[in-house]
């Protein structure tokens, strides 16, 4: 089998996803048979790469795996993988992996709820959150203040925020009488708390904010909060057509996997909110 790029596949791999890798390599974090590696390095199923100093365990393309997952994320769980103050994690209530490890699609703050994604391939996550993909991210918001068309217009045409222009590319009333009212809004791009800063800048107050769309993919009604449903191979199969990637072999999971997968599922129970995996010492306040 040909030589792959580095980055390539450590995120087929399940590190995260291309673009961190590139990162991680540029830091200097990766060494290719004790030579440290570089941006556009090659390897193949014979070359020992570390991480910081520890073995990686690489996955090629021949023995890759592509699975998605889509989540109904609680309110109070936070996107990274580990986190110093003991909160919960999304990765928290994943099922468990033989191969690779879960990659988020994007993230969402700890206020946000809903849709969010996961995946055992670096490709296809690059290939969703790359800005050059124009995929958009739907979200339903609860607002309070008085909210008119003219604001709207704006929202539409663009607003200058701290990090740049930032717009809806469409925002619509969607229920709700008084001074809370929910819309739906659309955005392009995942910045930083970017539909929350684009209400804010108008004088209302974000009250709710739960993502129900991300491209082709809705949240399901029967994914309840806190719980994950894995897509069908026929489902993987239509996305990774969208994005314009290879088709892959359909994941084949031994009989025990396969039931270990069926039981967590089945587990699973609606978790509207999460507080901290502890209490915290002292009097500090949560």
């Amino acid at each position: 089998m040909s030589d792959e790029k580095l980055q390539k596949v450590l995120a087929r791999s399940g590190l995260g996803s291309r673009r961190e890798m590139e990162r991680w390599i540029e830091e200097g974090r990766f060494s290719i048979d004790g030579e440290r590696a570089g941006l556009g390095d090659r390897i193949g199923p014979a070359a020992r790469v570390t991480l910081d100093g520890r073995p990686v365990k690489l996955i090629f393309e021949r023995e890759s795996q592509r699975r998605v997952l889509i989540y109904n994320k609680p309110l109070g769980e936070i996107s990274t993988r580990h986190d110093p103050e003991g909160r919960k994690t999304v990765f928290d209530h994943l099922p468990a992996l033989s191969q690779g490890r879960w990659i988020a699609i994007g993230r969402l703050d700890i206020n946000t709820t809903g849709l969010l994604l996961f995946t055992t391939d670096g490709e296809l996550a690059n290939a969703m959150m790359h800005p050059s993909a124009q995929i958009d991210r739907e979200y339903a918001v609860r607002v309070l203040g008085d909210v008119d068309d003219a604001m709207l217009e704006r929202l539409k045409q663009g607003v200058l925020l701290e990090d740049g222009m930032a717009r809806f590319t469409d925002v619509q009333y969607f229920d709700g009488e008084g001074a809370n009212k929910w819309y739906h809004c659309v955005v392009m791009e995942g910045r930083n708390r970017e539909v929350r800063r684009l209400w804010e800048s108008q004088g209302v107050q974000v009250s709710r904010l739960k993502r129900v769309r991300y491209g082709p993919l809705f949240l399901p009604s029967d994914v309840p909060v806190g719980t994950w449903k894995e897509l069908t191979p026929k489902e993987i199969k239509a996305l990774s057509k969208m994005l314009g990637l290879a088709d892959k072999k359909p994941t084949r999971l031994k009989p025990a996997e396969k039931a270990s997968l069926e039981r967590r599922f089945k587990r699973q129970r609606s978790r509207r909110e999460e507080g901290p995996k502890h209490k915290p010492k002292g009097d500090a306040q949560v």
